[in-house]
């Protein structure tokens, strides 16, 4: 598969082959099933799939607009959504949506929401009202998408690494996650932080200042903050994201990830 598509990437007129058409086909109803990822972990972090990405981009060109009438809502699209969410053994609020070609694992809830193509969600992930999952992002099991959150999409460039966010975490309502950056483990984002590839982490709870970029260690409280920055025009604050403590223990992790955040005076 991975052949026929790069051979396609770099002619546009295999588009038109049958054998073509039918392995693309196959590559989205395999992300559909799970059975294959844009990224997937590994020993030492995470590797993407560009030529899975590649499928993603060329099934667009492949599919025609259609009108499509749901109940009172009417839809004019290329792309048919996902269904079958009852032997999935997923939860679907009206009026939430996902594209066929996102996997959605059992025991997923998503509130009225939206998830797009080529987007894994691990089993007992919550994606609360008007959260977003945008196009290849990576969700692990048990994480919280808080009200409103905003996980960026990513299709080209193909190199680019999708949104991450790994098992257990808990983002805050608001927050918006893009441009690849990556969440470790269990990590707990307080409401309205904003992380892109190139955003400013700084990890206050050590003598000596700690930055990263782009990414969250696993089990680190994370609010936002700003740092000044000098311009021709002067010196501006900046804003950046600020690691005020490591989350606690505890059997009961609802609690814990309030707790984390009150005792702080941060709100969820």
């Amino acid at each position: 598969m991975k052949e026929i598509i790069e051979a396609a990437w770099l002619d546009r007129s295999l588009l038109q082959n049958p054998k073509t058409i039918d392995t693309i086909k196959d590559i989205i109803e395999n992300l559909d099933k799970g059975k294959l990822r844009v990224a997937e972990p590994v020993a030492d972090g995470w590797i993407v799939n560009e030529w899975v990405k590649k499928a993603v981009i060329l099934y667009f060109p492949i599919r025609k607009m259609k009108t499509e009438e749901i109940g009172i809502f009417e839809y004019h699209d290329k792309m048919k959504l996902k269904s079958g969410y009852e032997a999935l053994g997923v939860r679907v609020v009206p009026p939430a949506v996902a594209r066929y070609g996102a996997f959605l694992a059992k025991g997923t809830i998503l509130m009225p929401s939206y998830v797009n193509i080529g987007a894994y969600i691990d089993e007992g992930t919550m994606v609360d009202t008007w959260a977003t999952v945008g196009s290849c992002a990576q969700i692990g099991k048990h994480v919280h998408l808080s009200g409103g959150v905003g996980i960026g999409g990513v299709l080209e460039p193909v190199q680019a690494a999708p949104v991450i966010i790994e098992d257990g975490a808990f983002v805050g309502s608001r927050c918006i996650i893009v441009e690849g950056a990556r969440i470790g483990k269990e990590a707990v984002l307080g409401a309205g932080v904003t992380i892109t590839g190139s955003s400013k982490i700084i990890d206050t709870t050590s003598k000596e200042k700690i930055e990263y970029k782009g990414y969250v260690p696993p089990r680190s409280v994370v609010i936002p903050g700003m740092y000044t920055k000098s311009f021709p025009a002067g010196d501006f604050q900046v804003p950046c994201c600020l690691i005020i403590g490591q989350r606690k223990e505890s059997t009961d992790l609802k609690t814990s990830l309030n707790h984390a955040l009150r005792e702080n005076d941060v709100a969820v």
